[in-house]
Order: structure tokens, then C-alpha cells, then sequence
């Protein structure tokens, strides 16, 4: 059984670790949580870690990461909403297993790009966050808007890319009523890309 830790911080909303939390409670996920990390007390991601009597570290410097993964050794470590930037030492101690969903679509080359389910070319939004992101999809009247889950790596907003989602854009959509609806499929992406990798039997 894998061994999960998640980061959170108060910049999301939770969803994300509501979803593994269920995935893992369900059995579909094969794996533990053993730690859910949060860089400042007032995270609401914390009262579900609370609900589910989940252990909970609050760290507020990103300098005193890497120990305290250290000796928690998780097989992967969940980024659900983390705010602070993950210092190239913790990339480096934790090689391909660091996941991330990022609020645009990754190539899987850094001079790739990815199509849209109508052949469209789909935005990178390398470098923008959530808002900025998805504002970046209405304003280039892109067709879709979509996430990518990866393994973080030395390359900002790139690395092995573990699965993809689209969400069409409607007329009269608002970053708001977009990501909501894109959220949805963000929670689900992330159960699917854990019980693959959870549950395959070879170690990455």
C-alpha cells in the first residue's frame, strides 16, 4: 500500500483532498494518507483532514519541508492547492513523485503542444494560477479549458505528464462558472492518476 502525503494550503478550497480522501476511503485508491501538510493553521483543506482523524503538520517555511517528508518517507506527495514554491532540493529527494495539477495542458515535450478534443490548439498557461489561468482561456477565446496532472521536475509548470482533462467552453462563461465546472473534472483526474499509479504493481 502506497503512502500519501498531502501540501495544502489556505488558497484552495479542499476539493482536491476531499476527492483523494474519498478515493482512498472507498479503496479505490491503494494507498494511506499518512500526513496532510498545510503551511498555515487557517487552511480550510484541515477541517476535512480533521473529519477523517488524518495526521496534520503545519509548516509554515518552505525551508522546513524536505526534513519533515524526509521522515515521513511517503512513496507520493500530493500538491492540493500548495501555495509555496517547492525548493529544487525536495524536487531533487523526491524524483517523480511529486504531483501537481496545473490549470492549463502540458505537452509532454517542452516544444510540444497539446490538441483540444476539436484539434484545436490547447493553452499551456505556463506560469499563470488558477484565476489568471483560466482568464487566460477566455480572453484567447480558446474552444476548451483543461488541467494536466504531472510530476513536478526542475522546469517551472512542466514535467512527466500522468493525465489530462478538457472542459468545452460555453458562450457567456465567466472564470467563475468555468471552473467550476472544470474543478469537477480537476477532483476526478487526480482519483484516476492516483489508483493508476497507486495500484500498479511496478514502482515508479
Amino acid at each position: 500500500m502506497k503512502r500519501l502525503v498531502i501540501l495544502i494550503s489556505n488558497k484552495g478550497t479542499g476539493t482536491n483532498l476531499q476527492a483523494i480522501i474519498d478515493g482512498v476511503n472507498s479503496k479505490k485508491i491503494n494507498a494511506k494518507i499518512i500526513a496532510v501538510i498545510s503551511d498555515t493553521p487557517k487552511a480550510f483543506g484541515l477541517e476535512r483532514a480533521r473529519k477523517n482523524k488524518l495526521p496534520i503538520k503545519i509548516i509554515p517555511k518552505k525551508e522546513d519541508l524536505l526534513s519533515t517528508l524526509k521522515k515521513l518517507n511517503p512513496d507520493y506527495i500530493c500538491l492540493a492547492g500548495w501555495k509555496q514554491i517547492i525548493l529544487d532540493e525536495v524536487i531533487e529527494a523526491f524524483p517523480n513523485r511529486i504531483l501537481n495539477t496545473h490549470p492549463g495542458l502540458i505537452p509532454d515535450t517542452l516544444d510540444g503542444v497539446v490538441k483540444n478534443p476539436d484539434g484545436t490548439d490547447a493553452l499551456w498557461n505556463k506560469g499563470k494560477m488558477t484565476d489568471k489561468a483560466i482568464q487566460n482561456f477566455l480572453d484567447n477565446k480558446a474552444t476548451y479549458a483543461g488541467c494536466t496532472n504531472h510530476f513536478l521536475s526542475d522546469e517551472f509548470d512542466f514535467g512527466p505528464v500522468l493525465g489530462r482533462c478538457f472542459k468545452k467552453i460555453k458562450k457567456g462563461d465567466t472564470v467563475e462558472s468555468l471552473y467550476k465546472r472544470l474543478k469537477k473534472k480537476e477532483n476526478r483526474l487526480y482519483v484516476d492518476v492516483l489508483v493508476k499509479i497507486c495500484n500498479s504493481k511496478k514502482h515508479h
